[in-house]
C-alpha cells in the first residue's frame, strides 16, 4: 500500500541540472542521473489515487501508480517491467514528453504534481543498467512480413510489437541512421544518441531489420512492398517545415528553417560532418516561434557560441501558474513553459510578429522587424491583428523559423498507393488505421500531425495490433486503452 502521508513529508524536486557554464561547452545531456534516494522520495509523493487522472493524461496509459509504488518499495525490476507494459522507450519519452501525465495529476489540484516523467526516465535508466532490458523475439515466426515507412518512434513501436508477435518486419529509413527526429532533429543535450542506439540494439536481436538510407518511392516503389510485404505501415512523421513565404525579405540570405539549422548540428556532434552550413557562432541570432523546436534552436545557438539570442512568439506572455477559470484541472494548461535552454541565456518577447526581414544591402539579413500583437479566435478561426505604431527592429544575423510543421511531405510513395493527403497535410485512415490503400496503415505524426512523442509511440502500438489483426495472426497485441484513430487530446 502507498504511503498515504508521502506528499506530505517530501516536496517536488527534481535533480539539479548540470551548471550552465559546463553544459554549454559540451552537448551532453542536461540532466544528470539522479539519485536514487531522491527519486523513491518523489515516487512516494504518488498517493494511488481511486481515480487516478494521470492515466487519462498519458495517451499510452501508463500505469503510474503501480510503477510508482514499485520505486517507493526499490522494486525496480518490477517497476521497469510495469513501465514497458504500456511503454516500449520510456527512455525517450522520460526525456521528450511534456507529461500531460502531470498536468492531470490528481495532487496538482492543491499542490505541486508527482514528478512522473523524472521517476519514469530513472525506470528505464536503473532497466538498462541493472540489464533488465533483454531481447524478446517471439517463440515461433507466423510467416508474414511487414514492412515500416519511416524509422520515429511511431514507426520504431510498432517494429518491435509486431516483431515480438513473430512477424518479419523491415524498417526503412532514407536517412542514414535510424531514428528519424530522434537521431538528427533533437539535439544530444536533450538525448544522447547512445540511448536511442540501446534501443535499437535490443530491438535488431528481436529479428527487427533495418535498412537505411532508403528513399521508399523512388529506391523501392509501392509495387515493390505489395511483392514483397503483407502489410504496410506508413510512419513517416510530418517533416513539412512551415514557412513565411509572403513576409517580405523571407528570401534573403540567413533565413531558414528551423530544422535546416538542428540537422546538420546533429549531424556534427555525432561526428558525420566537420562543419555546418548554418553556424550560430558570434551572430545576432532571432528564433520565431515560442515551442520545443524554437527552444531546440536556442540550446544550439548557445552551444555554437552566438553573440545573441532573442525569441519571439506570437502570443501573449502566458501565466506561470494554471488559470483555472481557462484551463481547469486535469485540462492541459496553457502557463508559460520554461527550457533548460532558455537559463542559459537569450531573451523572450511575447505578444509579437515579424513583419519584414531588412536586408543590409547585399542580400543578407541584417534585422527583422515586429510589430506587436493581438492573437484572437473567433468562431474557431485564428486571427492576428497588428497594433498600429508599435514597429521595431531587432538586429539579425542569422533568423530561425520555428513556428511549427504543415503536415507530411509530398512524395511518390503517396500517389503510387493512390493516398492524397488531407488538408491538414496528413493521412486519414480509418477505425482500423488502414489508409485508403488496402493493405497500407499509418501511425503518428504523418496521421495526426506533428504532436507528441507519447502520441507517436500509442498509435504506433495501435496499429500494430490492427496489422495484426489485419494479417490474422492469433492472439491479440496489447495497444493503449485509446485505440482510437481519430486525433485526440493534447
Amino acid at each position: 500500500m502507498p504511503d498515504p502521508n508521502g506528499f506530505l513529508r517530501y516536496e517536488r524536486q527534481l535533480p539539479k541540472r548540470r551548471p550552465v557554464p559546463v553544459r554549454i561547452r559540451d552537448w551532453r545531456e542536461v540532466y544528470p542521473p539522479a539519485g536514487e534516494e531522491l527519486i523513491r522520495d518523489q515516487a512516494t509523493r504518488c498517493m494511488d489515487c481511486g481515480i487516478p487522472f494521470c492515466h487519462e493524461g498519458c495517451p499510452l496509459g501508463n500505469r503510474i501508480p503501480d510503477w510508482n509504488d514499485l520505486v517507493r518499495t526499490g522494486a525496480w525490476q518490477a517497476a521497469a517491467e510495469s513501465l514497458h507494459a504500456t511503454n516500449n522507450f520510456p527512455e525517450f519519452t522520460g526525456r521528450l514528453c511534456p507529461a500531460p501525465c502531470e498536468a492531470a495529476c490528481v495532487l496538482g489540484i492543491s499542490d505541486d504534481p508527482v514528478t512522473i516523467k523524472q521517476v519514469e526516465v530513472e525506470i528505464a535508466n536503473h532497466a538498462f543498467e541493472l540489464g533488465y532490458v533483454r531481447p524478446q523475439p517471439a517463440p515461433a515466426p507466423t510467416g508474414f512480413k511487414v514492412a515500416v515507412v519511416g524509422s520515429g518512434p511511431a514507426g520504431l513501436a510498432a517494429a518491435q510489437q509486431l516483431a515480438r508477435a513473430g512477424h518479419a518486419v523491415t524498417v526503412f529509413e532514407r536517412d542514414d541512421r535510424i531514428g528519424g527526429l530522434l537521431r538528427y532533429g533533437i539535439p544530444d543535450f536533450k538525448i544522447e544518441k547512445s540511448v536511442v542506439d540501446a534501443r535499437l540494439a535490443q530491438m535488431e536481436a528481436e529479428g527487427v531489420v533495418f535498412q537505411t538510407g532508403v528513399n521508399v518511392g523512388v529506391d523501392i516503389t509501392a509495387d515493390d512492398l505489395r511483392d514483397r510485404f503483407d502489410a504496410v505501415l506508413l510512419a513517416a512523421g510530418a517533416l513539412a517545415g512551415r514557412d513565411t513565404p509572403a513576409t517580405p525579405g523571407r528570401g534573403l540570405n540567413g533565413v531558414h528553417l528551423a530544422m535546416d539549422h538542428l540537422v546538420p548540428a546533429n549531424r556534427m556532434v555525432a561526428g558525420l560532418q566537420d562543419t555546418t552550413p548554418i553556424d550560430a557562432a558570434g551572430k545576432h541570432v532571432v528564433i520565431i516561434g515560442g515551442g520545443d523546436t524554437g527552444a531546440d534552436c536556442l540550446g544550439v545557438a548557445h552551444r555554437q557560441g552566438a553573440a545573441n539570442v532573442i525569441q519571439l512568439d506570437q502570443y501573449p506572455l502566458p501565466p506561470e501558474v494554471r488559470a483555472g477559470d481557462l484551463h481547469p484541472w486535469p485540462t492541459w494548461p496553457v502557463i508559460l513553459r520554461n527550457y533548460p535552454a532558455h537559463e542559459e541565456g537569450g531573451d523572450r518577447v511575447f505578444g509579437v510578429a515579424v513583419q519584414e526581414f531588412i536586408d543590409d544591402g547585399a542580400g543578407n539579413v541584417h534585422a527583422v522587424r515586429v510589430a506587436e500583437v493581438v492573437v484572437e479566435r473567433v468562431d474557431g478561426v485564428r486571427t492576428v491583428t497588428v497594433t498600429p505604431g508599435t514597429e521595431r527592429d531587432l538586429r539579425a544575423d542569422l533568423v530561425l523559423l520555428a513556428i511549427g510543421f504543415d503536415g507530411t511531405e509530398q512524395q511518390p510513395l503517396l500517389e503510387q498507393f493512390g493516398i492524397t493527403r488531407n488538408r491538414r497535410g496528413v493521412l486519414d485512415a480509418d477505425a482500423t488505421w488502414q489508409t485508403g490503400a488496402e493493405g497500407v496503415f499509418v501511425a503518428g505524426d504523418m496521421h495526426r500531425g506533428a504532436s507528441l512523442i507519447v502520441w507517436a509511440i500509442a498509435e504506433g502500438r495501435s496499429a500494430a495490433a490492427a496489422i495484426h489483426d489485419y494479417l490474422g495472426a492469433k492472439g491479440d497485441l496489447p495497444a493503449p486503452v485509446r485505440s482510437s484513430a481519430q486525433p485526440l487530446g493534447v
